[in-house]
């Protein structure tokens, strides 16, 4: 595996770490947001946009 392909692996760990972190720091702060349904597809859904963007780059290279 070449180095910047392990740089894009560490980034996009960041990423999702930071997401998961946005989103339960979301549930804590805002009451209505507490349902585990609502934070697991936000989660998802922020995590599919960050994979979308990643692979269109990626595809248009």
């Amino acid at each position: 595996m070449s180095t910047l392909a392990l740089l894009v692996v560490l980034l996009l760990v960041l990423v999702v770490l930071l997401t998961v972190s946005a989103v339960v720091y979301l549930v804590h702060r805002r009451p209505s947001l507490n349902g585990p349904v609502t934070a697991g597809l936000a989660t998802v859904a922020a995590l599919a946009a960050v994979l979308t963007v990643v692979l269109g780059v990626a595809g248009g290279r």
